[in-house]
């Protein structure tokens, strides 16, 4: 290590904020498809079956997490070789690219079997931006923040990752107000993909003015050399990375992205009525993230995971069945935003976390590859599981599947209590 410049802490506050703006864009981009699956899926895959091309988007869905691990190994050796600013810049380049190629792919009715193959490249390209995004604002968020309120300034990586979809949502819900179903169908699905493309510039923009992190310019030249071995080395934090994410990342996706399908194909609600309702839930989610961060800085990391993983372990399975039983928003919100409580205390500090388990010269790799290869395998795969459940006629069998996931994010919790006491973060 070498002696690097202390940075103030309103320029520290100032380049987290940069760093978050960037990060919202990034995952406005990811979410986007998500949302926006309902209508583009006919002009990719113009089957007869709704459920048949949800099912095929989904698995679109996920060919795109599988790019992550690759993307994820990339861009960490990138931020941790040429700096966590180079991997943020990087990442948001990428995702760009992938959005603009979204928006300007012709249908399957012009082009035939090329469109679907261009909307898996488009989602692959995503795939390697995503993959390496949240590793880069991690480390860059957990090296920013100031010592003893890490807790919650990490919580705004999550908050701007929910705001991205809240975004998204919101942009879809704005079309549903000025176009028609079939106009959305035929056209208006293009208008968010474009959007984000340009606002992948803002936040390229946005990122290049920002601090590179203390920590990163302390390293000395021989420690930014991230090798196989190097990062072998630590592979007791990379299992718990994957560990940790395998089991959060299907919970998460459950209840934020796949919620306004479960509305409509699960308790029959119209899909405005869908959108509207994940919306307002989506925003009192967001701004309770910084509350669950502080929290987290006066009762510990372990705390907070105690408390989802036993909350969720008893109650994850009976929240999803009582949102699929609701016929209005006044039954769906109060299970749906206890549901996103309960996901509160692990989301908000989700990257500190997985930051703290790492030395400075392989965080970024450690966090990106750990955390990307978990959610290619188990968030990738979480719309797909829920539908495919479903469509056998027993949905049951996912809800159950949830709960099951949060009891290991409880067994962490309660057998692993000394790595979450000895963080690695050094002071800077």
């Amino acid at each position: 290590m070498q002696h690097a410049p202390t940075l103030s802490t309103p320029r520290r506050l100032r380049s987290i904020a940069a760093g978050c703006a960037g990060n919202l864009v990034e995952w406005y981009d990811w979410y986007a498809y998500s949302f926006l699956a309902l209508y583009f899926a006919p002009s990719f895959f113009p089957k007869g079956d709704p459920l048949a091309q949800q099912l095929d988007s989904a698995a679109v869905f996920a060919v795109g997490f599988l790019a992550r691990p690759v993307g994820g190994w990339w861009l960490g050796w990138i931020t941790d070789t040429r700096g966590r600013k180079a991997g943020l810049t990087a990442s948001i380049l990428l995702m760009g690219a992938g959005s603009l190629m979204i928006a300007l792919c012709p249908p399957a009715s012009s082009i035939g079997l090329a469109a679907p193959v261009l909307l898996v490249v488009a989602r692959l390209v995503q795939g390697l931006s995503v993959g390496g995004e949240f590793g880069a604002s991690a480390t860059y968020i957990a090296e920013m923040a100031p010592q003893g309120r890490k807790g919650l300034w990490g919580s705004f990586q999550y908050m701007t990752l929910v705001g991205g979809q809240l975004i998204a949502l919101m942009t879809l819900l704005a079309l549903q107000a000025v176009l028609s179903e079939a106009e959305i169908a035929a056209w208006g699905w293009r208008v968010p993909f474009a959007l984000g493309a340009l606002l992948s510039l803002g936040g390229l923009w946005l990122r290049r003015s920002a601090d590179e992190t203390p920590n990163f310019e302390a390293l000395a030249a021989a420690d930014r050399a991230v090798s196989p071995d190097t990062i072998a080395r630590e592979r007791g934090g990379l299992w718990l990375v994957i560990a940790l994410t395998a089991c959060t990342t299907v919970a998460f996706y459950s209840f934020t992205t796949y919620m306004q399908k479960y509305l409509v194909t699960q308790a029959g609600w119209a899909r405005t009525a869908a959108s509207e309702t994940v919306a307002v839930a989506l925003a009192i989610y967001l701004v309770t993230q910084p509350l669950f961060g502080a929290l987290s800085d006066r009762i510990g990391r372990r705390g907070s995971i105690l408390c989802a993983g036993t909350l969720g372990t008893l109650f994850a399975a009976p929240l999803m069945a009582a949102i699929g039983r609701s016929a209005d928003a006044r039954a769906a919100l109060p299970p749906l935003l206890a549901a996103l409580g309960i996901i509160g205390f692990w989301t908000a500090i989700s990257g500190l976390v997985k930051a703290e388990l790492f030395p400075a010269k392989v965080r970024g790799s450690g966090v990106a590859i750990g955390h990307s290869i978990a959610v290619a395998l188990f968030g990738g795969t979480t719309e797909w599981a829920a539908l495919k459940a479903q469509a056998l006629g027993h949905p049951e069998w996912f809800r159950w599947y949830v709960a099951a996931c949060f009891a290991v994010l409880l067994a962490f919790g309660l057998f692993q209590p000394q790595r979450l006491r000895t963080a690695r973060i050094e002071a800077a």
